[in-house]
């Protein structure tokens, strides 16, 4: 008798050639509960989220047992809905998709169990996506006619790179943070500010009311590499608003912000761009949470009509953690013969670039 994971291979080896795919997608790496359906990689049939937000707001950001237990209670119904909403059958279901790493450990695990649960109870394969391809994937569903290569900005909140896609899950990078991530540099930036969680978008709403106007640290570190450094200015904002309290002197949250996100800013575009300059690539690809900035956004469109090259941005819902990206880069693991996992799968805190 066949054993599961014999089967699944099979059914794998078959769905390489299959027309018409349809990928269930969960995601549950840190305060999204999600879960998807994608048919062909493109075309979202559902895509089903509970936020944690409102739940970790009170923290100043994401306590991981505390994600984890919500995990938990809201799976089975975000499952649920997903199915519901898609309007398919379980038994159209071709593979079960589902992020493994980078992310909090017991929040994956929730996850990665339900997957597991779900592709053997279906019978169906079970694909090990990592978060950073799905981040990449979210733009193939919002740009259908989207193909490699391309240069891939990442922008999130555990990584910050500039990556050559050659193909689809095929990378090489071309420069990374040598420190915090951009999305870390954001957050920690609120906290200092007093801004509510989740800090990205608080410093996106105030900048917007201020004006940038004040020179943390100058811009020619790391100058002539397309490597990032976010702490420098991080620790100076940081040391900025110690000051001012020292002294009894108000913080003008809003050109603080300002001035942040522009010095920012200014070293991701600057860098991308460069980076399609170097390759000869005319297409740039943007992914990650932070790509939900609309500074960055309003700035790369400038640079990229100046410089004649495609821009490429995730729509706003698909910019934050998704299962939607998560079953779209499933899909094209399938194509490649990539992810096929068993029923021994287990979560990373990390994963490589």
């Amino acid at each position: 008798m066949e054993s599961y994971f014999e089967r699944a291979k099979l059914k794998f080896e078959n769905l390489k050639n299959k027309t018409d795919v349809i990928v269930l997608g969960i995601e549950s790496s840190c305060d999204e509960t999600s879960v998807s359906v994608v048919r062909n990689g493109t075309e979202l049939l559902s895509n089903v989220v509970s936020s944690q937000i409102d739940i970790h707001k009170r923290f100043g950001g994401v306590v991981p047992e505390v994600a984890s237990r919500n995990h938990v209670m809201a799976i089975e119904n975000v499952f649920n809905e997903a199915v519901k909403e898609a309007g398919i059958k379980l038994s159209d279901i071709d593979a079960v998709a589902v992020t493994y790493g980078a992310g909090l450990i017991g929040a994956l695990l929730v996850g990665v169990n339900f997957a597991k649960a779900l592709s053997f109870g279906l019978d169906v394969p079970l694909i090990a996506v990592s978060h950073i391809e799905g981040h990449i994937s979210a733009n193939y569903i919002t740009h259908k006619a989207l193909k490699p290569p391309f240069i891939c900005l990442l922008v999130s909140g555990g990584h910050t790179a500039l990556l050559k896609v050659s193909d689809y899950l095929e990378h090489t990078m071309l420069g990374t943070t040598i420190d915090d991530s951009v999305g870390e540099a954001f957050d920690k930036v609120a906290r200092i500010l007093g801004l509510e969680y989740p800090g990205g978008p608080n410093v996106d709403k105030f900048a917007k009311l201020g004006k940038s106007n004040i020179e943390f640290i100058k811009h020619d570190i790391l100058k002539g590499t397309l490597n990032f450094s976010f702490s420098g200015v991080k620790t100076a904002v940081i040391n900025y608003v110690h000051n001012l309290e020292q002294k009894g002197e108000s913080v003008n949250v809003p050109d603080v912000a300002a001035s942040f996100q522009s010095f920012v800013v200014k070293e991701l575009t600057e860098k991308a761009i460069s980076a399609c300059k170097q390759t000869g690539l005319k297409k740039l690809v943007v992914a990650g949470g932070v790509s939900a900035n609309s500074y960055l956004k309003e700035r790369l469109t400038e640079l990229c009509k100046e410089n004649n090259i495609e821009l490429y941005m995730p729509e706003l819902k698909l910019c934050t953690d998704n299962a939607a990206m998560i079953a779209s880069a499933g899909y094209y693991y399938i194509k490649k013969g990539k992810g096929l996992a068993g029923l021994d799968l287990t979560g990373s805190a990390t994963v490589a670039l």
